[in-house]
């Protein structure tokens, strides 16, 4: 990999794993785009690695809290911030599931630019639709078990290419009468433990590869990824009620419509 291409892959997914427009697709599409080879698993650990960081720095207080209420949770009653942490907990379950039986079946069959193309557009619109119908009344400490079963089931969606995780989990938190930020937000919060089981899972198998890997690379990747998502979270919640999901909508729907024009 040259300097160009760590870049831009590392920048491409410390920006698209938060905003509503699918990381995974973008890390499948740029090389196609452009022809580069294929960065490798160690470059995607590195990257999900920094975009880790970056959520957990960004919600470090929140985090903290959360933890400890949680913690207290076993023997005391169930605080604002215990409740959102056994949200964020049970909403990973489904796509945790997911993702053990359907893997490879999705990494054999809808990682085509066609898929993503159709998912692109489509969930944009759902997107497009919930923003422009929720309620948009409650945050994110007001969460209930249905909406988090609903929310956790949406989430799985996004294994499929081009769904988009953040995406469709806000798309679903806005369904369910969440505002834009608290959409937001418990879906930062639902990718920690998602990243760390999909790290997780590349790290083993990176760890059968023979191939040593390229630390330098590696760290460069988690670095600039792990910038560029923090300041995505950071702008993207500052600007998002002034701005609303349309600006992303609109993205998607030229992005699809590109796709299919590229490959059909």
């Amino acid at each position: 990999m040259d300097l160009t291409q760590i870049v831009v892959l590392s920048v491409v997914q410390g920006l698209t794993e938060f905003l509503p427009i699918s990381s995974s697709a973008h890390l499948i599409l740029v090389p196609a785009l452009t022809q580069w080879s294929d960065q490798g698993l160690a470059f995607d650990v590195a990257v999900h690695v920094g975009t880790l960081l970056a959520v957990l720095a960004y919600f470090r207080e929140d985090l903290l809290r959360m933890t400890r209420d949680w913690l207290g949770s076993f023997h005391s009653e169930l605080t604002p911030d215990a409740r959102l942490a056994w949200g964020v907990l049970i909403g990973t379950v489904p796509a945790a599931l997911t993702g053990l039986l359907f893997n490879d079946f999705i990494e054999e069959h809808l990682r085509s630019p066609l898929v993503i193309a159709t998912t692109t557009i489509v969930f944009g619109l759902l997107l497009w639709w919930a923003d422009a119908r929720g309620r948009r009344t409650r945050n994110e400490h007001g969460v209930s078990w249905k909406d988090v079963v609903v929310i956790g089931c949406a989430q799985a969606l996004a294994l499929i290419p081009g769904t988009s995780r953040s995406g469709v989990t806000m798309t679903a938190g806005l369904a369910m009468g969440l505002t834009r930020k608290a959409a937001a937000r418990f879906s930062f919060l639902l990718s920690i433990p998602i990243i760390l089981l999909a790290g997780g899972y590349q790290s083993l198998a990176l760890a059968t590869q023979p191939e040593p890997a390229n630390w330098g690379v590696m760290l460069a990747g988690i670095v600039l990824s792990g910038v560029s998502a923090y300041l995505c979270i950071h702008y993207f919640l500052k600007l998002l009620d002034r701005m609303g999901m349309f600006p992303f909508v609109v993205y998607r729907l030229v992005l699809g419509g590109f796709l299919l024009a590229m490959f059909l």
